[in-house]
């Protein structure tokens, strides 16, 4: 999950993605991660805007 986190944000050294995916990342769970990860940051937005609108 921590990952998918620091790719959300885009601040992720090439040597730390590497000790990541030497550690066994599984592809099923770096995609239900991604989803759970965009699901959330939609949902932040959203509120935001609410919240701004209101």
């Amino acid at each position: 999950m921590k990952a998918i986190a620091w790719s959300f944000i885009g601040l992720r050294r090439k040597r730390d993605f590497d000790q990541d995916v030497a550690g066994g990342m599984n592809p099923v769970y770096v995609i239900i991660a991604a989803l759970i990860g965009t699901v959330i940051f939609i949902g932040a937005i959203v509120l935001a805007v609410r919240f701004a609108i209101s």
